[in-house]
């Protein structure tokens, strides 16, 4: 199966790439000139230099594909530039898909995120069929993940073979940007996680998302959504297996949400507006953070053969890849045995 991988310099996306090539597919790999390719080494396909803000750039890479596998996206919770995110995100979903339909390319699994369901502050657990509207979106980030979702959607409704990938929040190995998810961990790493919220997240292997990547090509259903979570956790209690792992002290401090709301608003304004440096904290974040973003993988589980596995280890490989990739200003305090 020949494949075009969109996003494989990135953290999924580079495990998507692995899945995908020890399956025997045949990669086609998208880069943009200024990509780096770390991510790429020791993974065999050839690459295709284009940029998703340039259509143009990417049909010569669709020729005689089987599958587009759409995993690239702008994800920040913080940009000067909030048009580029929907640049990128929603028109280049669109037009990704538009070239997908004229080259005629059978099938397109795209990655969309669980940013894109509507949350709830009791921590309720959702799923696909949890009522959502573009008014419960927090952010540029979202928004934009909801808008490019659409696309797909519609794009399902009028016939082409999409599937659409929510992933909740992954993590592992590799995450060498990092993600959001990803910083929690380097700010706890770092000694720069003195107070946590009350929220919650759904951590899952990264490894099981790109698996299940693979499986969708095949097993996912048009138009369908796939929620691929792993564990509803507190933000104390990821905090608290963070320190089981690595021996540093878990905070014990809750801020209420209005002194995360002011600090946040001061780091924008100081660090981001002025400083033109991207803020420790985003209004963003912290909006975010009044909802618990708890969900239920079972859609996947029951058509995609998803498995809801520990996280615990895919924390251990995040935590030692920072370590070993000078991420992490270590202070004597080791990862345990």
């Amino acid at each position: 199966m020949k494949v075009f991988l969109t996003g494989a310099t990135g953290f999924v996306g580079h495990h998507v790439a692995k899945a995908l090539a020890a399956e025997g597919a045949n990669l086609r790999l998208l880069v943009r000139k200024t990509s780096k390719l770390a991510n790429l080494e020791g993974i065999a396909g050839d690459t295709h230099v284009g940029d998703l803000a340039q259509p143009e750039t990417l049909a010569p890479a669709l020729k005689d594909c089987d599958a587009v596998v759409h995993v690239a996206a702008d994800y920040r919770l913080w940009i000067p530039d909030p048009a580029a995110m929907y640049h990128a995100n929603v028109d280049g979903t669109r037009e990704l898909l538009r070239l997908a339909r004229e080259a005629g390319v059978p099938r397109v699994v795209y990655t969309s995120s669980v940013a894109t369901m509507h949350f709830r502050t009791d921590g309720i657990v959702i799923n696909e069929d949890t009522p959502v509207s573009l008014r419960d979106m927090v952010g540029h980030y979202k928004r934009s993940k909801f808008l490019a979702e659409q696309e797909a959607i519609k794009a399902a409704q009028a016939g082409q073979q999409v599937i659409i990938l929510n992933p909740t929040s992954p993590i592992g190995s590799n995450d060498a940007k990092p993600t959001p998810t990803g910083r929690i961990f380097l700010d706890f790493l770092n000694g720069k996680f003195p107070a946590y919220m009350d929220t919650g997240l759904n951590l899952v292997d990264v490894s099981e998302v790109a698996r299940t990547h693979v499986a969708a090509l095949t097993k996912g259903q048009p138009g369908h959504r796939y929620i691929l979570g792993g564990e509803n956790l507190t933000l104390k209690q990821i905090l608290d297996k963070m320190s089981a792992i690595t021996g540093i002290p878990s905070p014990t401090v809750k801020i209420p949400f209005a002194v995360a709301a002011t600090y946040a608003f001061f780091e924008e304004w100081i660090t981001g507006r002025i400083g033109g440096r991207e803020p420790r904290a985003t209004l963003e974040e912290v909006r975010m953070g009044r909802k618990k973003m708890f969900a239920s993988s079972a859609h996947a589980q029951q058509e995609l053969d998803f498995r809801i596995v520990p996280v615990y280890p895919a924390m251990r490989a995040a935590i030692e890849w920072f370590r070993t990739n000078g991420y992490v200003a270590e202070t004597g305090s080791q990862a345990k045995a």
